[in-house]
C-alpha cells in the first residue's frame, strides 16, 4: 500500500495518494507514457512494470520507436513504454 508518492518529472513534482479502501476503483481508461531516452533504461523500467503484472505488447523495436511495449503492472495501472528514435 502506498500513502503518498511524489514524482519528479523535470522542473516539476507529480503528486498521489492512496484512496480509501471502501472508495477504490481499479484504474481504466487510460496509460501512463514515461518519456524514455535510453534503451536500456526503457528495458529496465519495462521489466519492472512487468513484474507481477501482465505483458499486453513485449517490448520490441518498430519503425517509429527503438523500444515499444505495454504492460499493466501489479496494481492495474497500464502503462506504454515508448523510447524514441534519435535523429541521425
Amino acid at each position: 500500500k502506498i500513502l503518498h508518492v511524489a514524482l519528479a518529472v523535470g522542473d516539476s513534482l507529480l503528486m498521489g495518494a492512496d484512496a480509501f479502501p471502501r472508495k477504490y476503483e481499479q484504474p481504466k481508461g487510460f496509460q501512463l507514457l514515461p518519456g524514455i531516452e535510453d534503451p536500456a533504461d526503457a528495458e529496465r523500467v519495462f521489466q519492472a512494470l512487468a513484474e507481477k503484472g501482465t505483458v499486453q505488447l513485449p517490448l520490441q523495436e518498430t519503425f517509429w520507436s527503438t523500444r515499444f511495449g505495454m504492460v499493466m503492472d501489479q496494481f492495474g495501472v497500464s502503462w506504454e513504454i515508448h523510447c524514441q528514435q534519435t535523429q541521425p
